[in-house]
């Protein structure tokens, strides 16, 4: 939200995503079983209860944990006392407010290709007064939204988040199947720059798990400096074997290991040969 215009706070975070103004009703469909508007209403209400919560027991903590702890079922409010009007709906993939770049892309397949590139997915946040759409936010926008402009570098990624990403990166390079490789600095570093370029493109309206987004990111870049290294090894073991010189370690182990296999299959080979001669 660093990179958007929102004409209040109130309105920062949003209660549903949907792709058309439209569809906000309260008619079932494969998208909203309950309606949207029962959706949003019940969104809000437990994002509502989830920040009381925390709150509650962040004061808690500071009274030296006396009395009850908090629990989330003490802050649920019923959803159907929240106003439609209050209600912040997302438009997703709202390219309207994104200058139009032809030739950034030669074969354009998505409306993405036509404008110019954003470091996510852009949206726009609105709220329903007296039966009128009233855009409250805007995604890529510097400035008053009528005298403000597009722009895609006025923003910045959270320090909160900022150290998840290097938690997240810490924690995963731990695993059994990376921890022993002399190079996993690098691959910390490789999956941290990666996680600060795609962090933020993470599509909310398809998705709801971001930590899974974010963990397939850090196994990609864990593997394509995994692979890496390994062809870099090969290089330098034919080297070293074309100078007369021993290789490394692992390639012994490979060498061992495929003369064992030769020679078991050999054997197999030889009592299959017996057997025929026999019968």
């Amino acid at each position: 939200m660093t990179y958007c215009w929102v004409k209040s706070p109130e309105y920062y975070y949003y209660d549903l995503i949907i792709d058309d103004l439209a569809k906000f009703h309260n008619r079932k469909n494969v998208a909203f079983p309950k309606g949207a508007i029962t959706t949003a209403r019940e969104n809000r209400a437990n994002r509502q209860a989830a920040q009381a919560l925390e709150v509650a027991d962040r004061e808690w903590r500071e009274l030296g944990q006396k009395g009850l702890k908090p629990k989330l079922d003490q802050f649920i409010t019923d959803p159907k006392k929240i106003p439609v009007e209050e209600l912040v709906i997302r438009t997703s993939s709202s390219f309207d407010h994104i200058p139009v770049e032809p030739g950034r892309k030669n074969k354009p397949k998505i409306t993405a290709d036509l404008h110019s590139k954003v470091n996510f997915p852009p949206f726009k946040h609105w709220i329903k007064i007296e039966e009128e759409w009233t855009e409250v936010a805007r995604s890529h926008w510097k400035g008053d939204i009528k005298k403000g402009q597009f722009s895609v570098s006025h923003g910045k990624v959270v320090d909160n988040l900022a150290r998840m990403y290097i938690k997240l990166c810490e924690r995963y390079s731990m695993r059994s199947n990376w921890r022993g490789y002399t190079y996993v600095e690098e691959m910390r570093g490789q999956a941290l720059l990666q996680l600060s370029q795609i962090g933020l493109q993470f599509d909310e309206s398809k998705s709801s798990n971001p930590f899974a987004y974010y963990t397939a990111a850090i196994t990609n870049s864990f593997t394509r400096v995994l692979n890496m290294e390994k062809k870099n090894q090969n290089i330098r073991d034919d080297l070293l074997q074309d100078a007369g010189q021993m290789p490394s370690w692992s390639r012994q182990l490979e060498y061992q290991a495929q003369q064992v296999a030769t020679r078991e299959r050999n054997a197999a080979l030889s009592e299959g040969a017996k057997d025929e001669e026999e019968v």
